[in-house]
């Protein structure tokens, strides 16, 4: 199972949950009520905050986006009645018994909730205003049973536990906002790749081309026929040039991204056995490079791309299997695909083949889904853990 599913299998699990006990203090409230003296016109009474208490769940229950403004408005509106039914009680008993046996403690539970959803989820500018007055609603909401020091130790209780859960949910917003930052800053370091990338390819390309060109003019007049030959040479480079500029330009079009990308040399697949080389040099497990196919005159950015893979697969075992005892880097081109696979026999489990939290992997995927490839990453049928790869190789444009 992947993260995201893991992830949102965890989400489903506490929705269910909190519906149950939510569901179970509902019946308490009912039940305590008619049990009590005041029967029929208790029980009528406690429908008040047995709604209240259901008009909550639509807020705790589902997943909110990230600065809605609806929700806090709509915690606001919540707690304002909650409020109004209490002071409204208060005024009504002279300060005696609204509701004798339990004070609502479904409609507790459901606005402690809501602090929760609107601290991690709500519009900052309303957000405050909103788990402030859910947490007065909490903290007052005993007063409908009495003023006895009970009641308002209760009170108190309710308060600290509506505090609790608006720090929970500022933290949950904090480490979100944080993996959000990160995420960002591996797009751009991978869009900063692109951009080197296509530097050193139309620098590569444009080079050839010009030199064709030349060459041309000199053997026009001595053979015309070979002529032809460099001119069709020229429009099979131009002609790739352009594919690859269209695809890699696509990806490097953000208005948020740095206007200039520093410059360094490309590294791909024909480079894949000096890499080989470095890793046996400081691991225990040596790597052995299987290649099927001619990996010569490859798209640049796959080519890149798939170096890139193969170097994440490699940092991954030395990091996260220092048992293993052998790596194979295989890479194989199809007429229509070029694959790669990454696989170790390390018996040592993992969780995140990627460093640095998953962001080195999500990266690699950014990149490689940029191109229109797939990749994988998970535990081996036989064990170990195997880093895949695929990516298409697209015809060059052609008139």
């Amino acid at each position: 199972m992947s993260a995201p599913d893991l992830r949102r299998l965890w989400v489903r699990l506490a929705q269910a949950t909190g519906l149950l006990v939510f569901g179970l203090l509902a019946l308490f409230d009912l039940t305590a009520t008619m049990s009590d003296a005041f029967g029929a016109a208790a029980l009528l009474v406690m429908l008040v905050p047995t709604g209240l208490a259901v008009a909550t769940v639509p807020l705790w229950l589902p997943v909110h986006r990230l600065g809605s403004r609806r929700l806090p408005l709509a915690a606001l509106a919540v707690a304002a009645a909650s409020l109004a039914v209490t002071a409204g009680g208060v005024v009504l008993t002279g300060g005696g018994v609204l509701f004798p046996r339990t004070w609502g403690l479904a409609e507790s539970a459901g606005l402690i909730g809501v602090v929760f959803v609107v601290s991690r989820w709500g519009a900052p500018r309303f957000a405050v205003w909103a788990a402030v007055a859910a947490g007065l609603a909490v903290a007052a909401m005993p007063l409908r049973a009495g003023t006895d020091n009970l009641l308002v130790i209760f009170g108190l209780l309710q308060a600290l536990a509506a505090v609790g859960a608006a720090g929970v949910g500022l933290y949950l917003r904090v480490i979100a906002a944080g993996r959000a930052r990160a995420i960002a800053l591996v797009r751009a370091e991978q869009r900063a790749e692109f951009a080197r990338d296509l530097h050193d390819f139309i620098a590569h390309h444009v080079t050839g081309i010009v030199v064709q060109a030349q060459g041309a003019r000199f053997i026009a007049e001595q053979d015309p026929r070979r002529v032809i030959v460099a001119l069709e040479q020229i429009e099979q480079a131009g002609a790739e040039t352009m594919a690859s500029m269209r695809r890699m330009v696509g990806i490097l079009r953000n208005p948020d991204a740095p206007p200039d990308a520093p410059l360094a040399p490309l590294a791909g697949v024909t480079d894949l056995a000096p890499l080989l080389s470095g890793f046996n040099g400081t691991a225990s497990a040596p790597a052995r490079l299987h290649v099927d196919g001619d990996l010569e005159g490859l798209p640049v950015e796959v080519s890149t791309s798939a170096y890139r893979v193969v170097m994440e697969g490699l940092t991954n075992t030395r990091q996260h299997a220092p048992d293993a005892r052998s790596v194979d880097v295989s890479v194989r081109r199809t007429p229509d695909w070029l694959l790669v696979r990454v696989a170790d026999d390390g018996a040592t489990p993992r969780t995140a083949p990627a460093r640095g939290h998953g962001f080195g992997l999500l990266g690699l995927t950014e990149r490689v889904r940029a191109l229109g490839g797939t990749i994988t990453a998970g535990p081996g049928v036989t064990g170990g853990w195997v880093l895949d790869a695929a990516f298409p190789l697209r015809p060059a444009v052609t008139r």
